[in-house]
């Protein structure tokens, strides 16, 4: 009497296993430099959206200058758009953060305010982006691969 063979001997198991494990170990690495790669690009955006916000914000309200904070740009609050919740971000953005970066405006100086500095660090350096963004009233976004201060001072324009 013949014996017959039904499913896969544990050989043949092990070697699928270690084929997917090394597939998974050269995808998984592409895969999270594609997402940071998409976080940096969606940080740059936001800092694009905040500048067009500002620029927005000092000609709505010219007796306030630009918003030193996000929140003045975030989401309305009530039925009107003030210079305290102008409608101008999404309340994410307006929150200081999204995609894996936090943003933050800072050195707004004079009444009414006349420059200002936005910038986007990672939440997470080396996980969630490597790059930190700047930019300010010049509307010229630059990065720096150590810190948001020296972004500010001398970064590479984008």
């Amino acid at each position: 009497m013949k014996r017959r063979q039904r499913g896969f001997s544990l050989i043949e198991l092990l070697i699928v296993v270690a084929i997917i494990l090394i597939i998974a170990a050269i995808a998984i690495p592409n895969l999270i430099r594609s997402r940071i790669a998409a976080n940096e690009a969606s940080a740059v955006g936001s800092l694009r959206t905040i500048n067009t916000a500002e620029i927005t914000y000092n000609t709505s309200y010219p007796t306030t200058g630009f918003a030193c904070t996000l929140g003045q740009m975030g989401p309305v609050t009530g039925s009107n758009a003030t210079s305290a919740a102008s409608g101008m971000l999404d309340a994410n953005l307006a929150a200081g953060n999204k995609s894996g970066y936090q943003f933050a405006i800072s050195g707004c100086s004079g009444t009414p305010a006349v420059t200002y500095s936005t910038t986007a660090q990672p939440a997470s350096p080396g996980t969630t982006g490597q790059r930190y963004f700047c930019s300010d009233a010049s509307g010229v976004i630059k990065y720096d691969s150590t810190s948001t201060a020296n972004c500010l001072a001398n970064g590479n324009p984008i």
